[in-house]
């Protein structure tokens, strides 16, 4: 069904139920005669994304400017030595070890960050290949937890979430405490942990919550599990239509001068005319996040921390830090019944036990070169 168009056209197009209200608009027409435009889609987010230009006012100043260009050599290494005396020794705020919970339908752990190395291929037992990306842990810590009444209040709370959820912050790639501001060093003192080059935040329920300065390792995660990653894409600049949305442009001769790679007309006529917003032009393509659903863990190093993930299709270049947590899909999540060995609230040096960890975990489905790719039957 098409929708409802106002009667006066362009002088009561915008107009609204509020306008029929009036004793002028009652007079001049019966509400039974006047036929309001339908709103659809109200409650979905737009299609467009806007762009933030400025910080967030929760954020504090990361990277500092001072610089201490006259240290000589032997103070330097002086320094040195203090601050790893001062992430060695453990934090005074470092409490008692926290209680283990088993999972549960509806827990949800914390994630962790990953360094995309690049993408290789693997094959199956029966033959066939496909692509998989590298995901490296790389010195992953928890820094914080906000408990889901403290997170409420929070400005980024949404409120469906209600109390169900809190925040757990976590941090990548350990850097040297004189290159951040003070404010920034300061988020890291409950946890005794030196300052990381990366920070996130993961959603996660309270009976998975990881105490402050534990560290997050490949073991977080099973071979056979899917997950999902969260990364930013290629910034590729200010491009045009036709490298941005694939639109086909203008034609190569009959006419056309110097018009070649243009979007053509912009808007049309009538009585929806003008340059809707979210209309598709040239503008900044990429840098934006991207999040793959669903990937399946086909392999994991121990050794180096990686994972192996199914596909080519993770956002951005190589090096670039993803967020990797267990995936929301329904029928791929984790779910009480096959939720055996599952590491709660992550995976501990302790749950090994006296069995020596193996290197390489590869799935059952997955060949593995150290077998036999051909084997020959003899008769007997």
């Amino acid at each position: 069904m098409m929708a409802a168009k106002p009667l006066l056209g362009k002088v009561l197009r915008p107009c609204s139920i509020a306008l029929f209200e009036t004793h002028i608009s009652s007079k001049l027409f019966p509400i039974s005669s006047v036929c309001v435009q339908q709103i659809r889609e109200k409650s979905r987010s737009p299609k467009y994304v806007v762009r933030p230009t400025t910080r967030r006012p929760w954020h504090v100043r990361k990277w500092t400017t001072k610089q201490d260009a006259s240290l000589t050599s032997e103070n330097e290494t002086f320094v040195q030595d203090v601050i790893k005396d001062q992430y060695l020794s453990p934090s005074p705020l470092k409490e008692g070890p926290w209680e283990r919970n088993d999972f549960q339908n509806g827990t949800r752990r914390t994630g962790a960050l990953a360094l995309k190395l690049g993408v290789i291929k693997q094959w199956t037992n029966s033959g066939k290949s496909f692509y998989v990306t590298l995901l490296q842990i790389l010195d992953n810590h928890v820094i914080n937890y906000v408990p889901p009444a403290q997170y409420s209040a929070y400005p980024s709370h949404k409120p469906h979430h209600a109390e169900r959820f809190g925040l757990q912050i976590v941090g990548a790639l350990s850097c040297d405490p004189r290159q951040f501001s003070k404010a920034y060093n300061n988020l890291f003192v409950k946890a005794g942990v030196p300052p990381k080059r990366w920070l996130t935040r993961f959603l996660i329920t309270p009976d998975a919550a990881v105490e402050p300065g534990t560290a997050l390792s490949v073991n977080h995660f099973r071979v056979g599990d899917f997950v999902d990653v969260q990364s930013r894409s290629k910034d590729w600049g200010f491009q045009g239509v036709i490298k941005r949305w694939g639109m086909k442009g203008m034609p190569a001769s009959h006419g056309v001068t110097k018009s070649h790679r243009k979007m053509g007309g912009t808007g049309g006529g009538g009585d929806k005319d003008g340059i809707w917003r979210g209309k598709r032009m040239p503008g900044v393509m990429g840098n934006r996040l991207s999040t793959q659903f669903g990937l399946k863990i086909w392999r994991i190093n121990t050794k180096y921390n990686i994972l192996y993930v199914t596909g080519p299709a993770v956002a951005g270049v190589p090096h670039t830090f993803c967020r990797v947590k267990d995936t929301v899909l329904p029928k791929k999540c984790l779910r009480e019944d096959r939720s055996e060995n599952v590491p709660m609230p992550t995976w501990f040096p302790e749950d090994l036990g006296d069995d020596p960890q193996p290197e390489e975990i590869f799935d059952k489905d997955l060949f593995q070169f150290t077998e036999p790719s051909l084997v020959e039957e003899t008769e007997s």
